[in-house]
């Protein structure tokens, strides 16, 4: 193992975990604790399963993709838990009634989220591409094809049956532009971190 990466401090455990217990406690307590309108016609049914699901499937991945190495890789719970946190940033937004009463608060969390997200799958994956320069191309790209199966499940789950349709088009425009742009920002800093670790190296 290289001796920088084994002296720099590593994300323990308890980070991600905690990422998902939030996330799944707010999840909770919007589909069963009634009255609560700001959580209305959100299909938080389905979120309740679909978020944990997608929270896991990173580390699942990770775990059967280094099953038969030897000696097993660090855990990466820093990569996952900014994997999971977009999931509790969204969420978290809902609870606290954030996208009906802060204009800008969609926009600016679809650009954080696939910030976090990307930034996540970045580490997972930067030290696999070649050329290095080529990190913020995939990275690019993965948050952007992402971003797209993020608004088509957006549709199918809510929008199609509820009230923003008039507006989903320019909507769905916005929040492509926003995750995309989240994800290269991801992408140029997972290239720039990199570059200054081989430099240092």
């Amino acid at each position: 193992m290289d001796p920088a990466a084994a002296a720099r401090p590593r994300c323990p455990w308890w980070v991600p975990a905690t990422v998902l217990a939030l996330t799944v406690a707010q999840l909770a307590v919007a589909q069963w604790w009634p009255g609560i309108e700001r959580f209305a016609d959100k299909a938080f049914g389905a979120r309740l399963i679909a978020y944990p699901l997608l929270m896991l499937l990173v580390p699942a991945l990770w775990w059967w993709s280094t099953r038969r190495r030897g000696p097993r890789p660090p855990v990466p719970y820093g990569a996952f838990a900014l994997v999971m946190a977009p999931f509790l940033v969204d969420v978290t937004g809902n609870s606290l009634d954030l996208y009906d009463t802060v204009a800008w608060w969609d926009d600016l969390n679809h650009y954080v989220n696939w910030l976090l997200l990307l930034g996540g799958l970045g580490l997972l994956v930067a030290a696999r591409v070649e050329p290095p320069w080529a990190v913020g191309l995939v990275v690019t790209g993965l948050g952007a094809i992402l971003a797209i199966g993020w608004e088509l499940g957006e549709w199918y789950t809510f929008i199609r049956h509820g009230t923003e349709r008039s507006t989903a088009y320019e909507d769905t425009l916005a929040d492509l532009t926003l995750g995309t742009l989240g994800a290269l920002t991801a992408g140029l800093a997972l290239r720039w971190t990199g570059e200054r670790r081989r430099s240092a190296g």
